[in-house]
């Protein structure tokens, strides 16, 4: 044993790590740039911590005592810091409706409403002629009535909200009684069995996976049978040997034996006149059908903010709205503001698929598209980037219309020798991200899922990361 008791030989990293300058010497070089002290610190600190971390790891020699490397770490940690976690992308998918890139972006009258709304104070919950309180639902509960000829309505924060307190109110103590072909899962892995045990209803299965009849409904029913649920199958289609009960049939069924009908319909296809919405189920429909309550979401095919709208009879509405689940469920202002402004625009069908972006992608022209992917692959030919413009398949997303592919022109990018995960992972990573998709060593740019200026801004990003 050699050395004193409590001594340690210096190790080969020391030397190395002795040089790192301190945080208060990094800090202070970040605050004569312009960074506040908090941020500064906290940029110095995580910049050393990782570089001693490195040294240590790798053995390296550290650069001189405040080297540019070090600097210029601390910097790009100090923008992070500076920067929104949530903030917005360029979506060059061609997924129309993509859950993890917010779903349907809102049309500009529905931005207008939330930007006014959210300066100051509102009427959200009161009567201005009438001087009292009043309820966050009167902003939207007329224009819904009108757009889908029901009785009354009620909006909650969404779609699967909104079919747990209808499940909760109608059927809660009960039976709820569900064809097995439609125990679906939605996304995030939540399954429309373990809803319906929140809500405290006990689940009847009727029918089979691939068929059910009407004869399968009408044998289940019975004295503690609360309500009936369909629920669309969204995200997937079954083909084949295959049989279910259309909406008029069983709501004529359940309104001879006095059971209501709670009808998930999913995405919520408002619109009229839009041929690419044909495979989804109408609102419409299932309101002159008979169904007690009818939930769909309210940023989806609907092309507003997220809502879980709830229409339907008066009475059944009227439960809901009452059960205590409407409280904890509840839109919020913001929300309401862009929803009532979203609806505003389907009183004038042309003027939806106008204005309402999702309805816009959906129709979108083989010219206009060609036109828009033309420009990103002239702008990258500008850059010595070299691209094409392809054909390739958009989807609508969202668990929307699983089976319908949206063919059209797309702008095709040779991402060159460092491969297509590296472009796209420097295109993810950089101001605007830029998120497309690779196809056989490709990134493709979607232009159906990117106006003018995105697709100019996708186009300058690319080249840019080339």
């Amino acid at each position: 044993m050699t050395g004193s008791a409590g001594s340690r030989a210096a190790g080969p990293d020391e030397p190395a790590l002795a040089a790192l300058p301190s945080v208060e010497t990094l800090a202070a070089r970040l605050r004569s740039e312009g960074a506040s002290h908090a941020l500064a610190v906290r940029a110095a600190r995580a910049t050393i911590d990782a570089r001693r971390d490195a040294i240590r790891d790798s053995h390296a020699a550290a650069n001189e005592a405040l080297g540019e490397s070090l600097l210029d770490d601390a910097r790009s940690r100090l923008r992070g810091l500076r920067q929104l976690s949530l903030r917005p992308v360029l979506n060059a998918t061609g997924v129309v409706i993509h859950t993890n890139l917010g779903r349907a972006p809102l049309p500009q009258p529905a931005l207008d409403a939330a930007l006014e709304v959210a300066c100051g104070y509102s009427n959200l919950e009161y009567e201005l002629p009438a001087g009292r309180r009043g309820s966050r639902q009167a902003h939207v509960e007329g224009l819904l009535c009108e757009l889908t000829g029901s009785e009354a309505a009620l909006v909650l924060n969404n779609c699967a909200g909104a079919v747990l307190l209808a499940a909760a109110a109608l059927a809660g103590g009960r039976e709820l009684i569900v064809s097995r072909g439609q125990l679906v899962e939605i996304g995030g892995s939540f399954r429309l069995p373990e809803v319906v045990a929140q809500s405290g209803a006990g689940l009847v299965e009727v029918g089979t996976t691939n068929r059910t009849r009407l004869a399968d409904y009408e044998r289940a029913i019975g004295p503690l049978t609360g309500a009936i649920m369909r629920a669309h199958r969204s995200n997937f289609r079954t083909l084949g040997f295959v049989e279910e009960v259309e909406v008029e049939p069983l709501c004529s069924l359940a309104a001879e034996r006095g059971v209501p009908v709670v009808d998930d319909i999913g995405s919520g296809a408002l619109a009229v006149g839009v041929p690419e919405l044909g495979d989804e189920p109408s609102v419409r429909r299932s309101v002159a059908a008979g169904c007690a309550v009818v939930c769909f979401s309210g940023d989806k095919l609907l092309g507003g903010p997220q809502a879980g709208v709830m229409v339907g009879r008066s009475e059944e509405v009227e439960r809901c709205r009452t059960h205590p689940l409407a409280r904890a469920l509840r839109i919020d202002g913001l929300s309401l503001a862009a929803l009532e402004a979203t609806l505003r625009l389907y009183l004038d069908p042309a003027a939806a698929v106008r204005e309402i972006p999702v309805l816009r992608m959906l129709t979108a022209t083989e010219r206009e598209l060609g036109t828009r992917a033309e420009l990103m692959r002239r702008i990258l030919a500008e850059g010595g980037v070299d691209a094409r413009v392809l054909r390739a398949a958009a989807k609508v997303g969202g668990g929307a219309l699983p089976l319908l592919e949206l063919d059209g022109p797309v702008c095709a990018v040779d991402p060159g020798p460092r491969g297509v995960d590296e472009l796209a992972r420097r295109l993810r990573t950089g101001d605007p991200p830029v998120i497309g998709r690779a196809r056989e060593g490709w990134l493709l740019l979607d232009p159906r899922t990117l106006d003018d200026d995105g697709a100019r801004a996708a186009a300058a990003r690319v080249v840019a990361a080339i």
